[in-house]
């Protein structure tokens, strides 16, 4: 299917916007209310010093000891900085007909400010981008150069996507290349199967927060007497009584229960779950989730 979304493609055009926007969010970054942030997650090489009788003989340097003639010791320090992945869903549904912006845009937009705000910290970023199949991944690596790779990656959009959703293999993929712990974002409408074993073992070992993207029409239908509904991503089509009190009701019931219960999920296995709606101010949404103290 032929995919091209102009709110996307603008993407670009609104980045110094987005970078302004992302301030605040780097701002709650730098405090460090994730576990993954400033708690030492890992050790480096810092220098080496002559040894002293308190200090454990297994940090004994015997390369330089030999050397010197008198034993000396290899120094560590924390490794203090933040690294941030992304799995980003780009499959048929997130491009779902809505009455306003898409949700691949908002998925878009809420990726950036949170890329933008890594970027600010100096942070590594990384990220995993799927469709039905992975469209890119990349490691996690500091530097403004490899932020911005990432961003032109998410202003771009496949033209021809292919109906399915890889979201349990993009979960197992960013769990193979993450090396450390990191804070991962998750961007989906969680609208496959699958993916819960994937993302409780990454939850696990990394601070998670599953942002699910969600539209007015996941609850609440217009009037439109009996009318034909289609799967993007399989291609079925029924039709539905949209007028009927009785349908609305289980539709609006069907779609809160599906919503409780991945909150549930999340919750339950150490993630966080955020729903961020398409009619909702993406930065404002975000600035509020952090500024709670919702992730410590």
């Amino acid at each position: 299917m032929k995919i091209f979304d102009e709110n996307i493609d603008s993407l670009s055009k609104r980045s110094s916007l987005l970078r302004l926007s992302a301030g605040v969010i780097a701002e709650s970054l730098r405090n460090g209310n994730f576990k993954s942030a400033m708690k030492g997650q890992g050790i480096e090489f810092r220098d080496v010093r002559e040894y002293f009788p308190q200090d454990n003989v297994r940090s004994i340097d015997w390369n330089v000891t030999a050397r010197m003639g008198k034993a000396f010791v290899r120094q560590y320090e924390e490794d203090k900085e933040l690294h941030v992945f992304f799995v980003l869903d780009r499959s048929l549904s997130m491009f779902a007909p809505s009455k306003g912006r898409s949700r691949i845009e908002t998925a878009a937009e809420t990726a950036a400010l949170l890329l933008f705000a890594a970027e600010q910290n100096n942070s590594s970023v990384g990220a995993v981008f799927f469709d039905n199949k992975i469209t890119f991944s990349t490691m996690a690596r500091p530097g403004f150069h490899n932020a911005m790779t990432i961003f032109s990656r998410l202003c771009r959009v496949d033209e021809n996507i292919k109906p399915g959703s890889f979201l349990p293999n993009a979960l197992c993929g960013a769990e193979k290349l993450l090396k450390r712990r990191s804070l991962v974002f998750v961007i989906s409408d969680f609208r496959v199967g699958g993916w819960k074993t994937s993302l409780a073992r990454l939850a696990q070992k990394n601070d998670l927060v599953a942002i699910r993207i969600t539209d007015a029409l996941d609850t609440q239908l217009p009037e439109m007497g009996l009318a034909s509904f289609v799967d993007v991503e399989s291609g079925k089509s029924k039709k539905f009584p949209s007028s009927s009190k009785k349908f609305k009701k289980e539709w609006f019931e069907y779609a809160r229960k599906q919503v409780d219960d991945w909150q549930s999920f999340c919750t339950h296995h150490g993630a966080f779950p955020l729903a961020v709606s398409t009619a909702d101010d993406c930065a404002v949404v975000l600035g509020r989730f952090f500024a709670s103290g919702a992730v410590r």
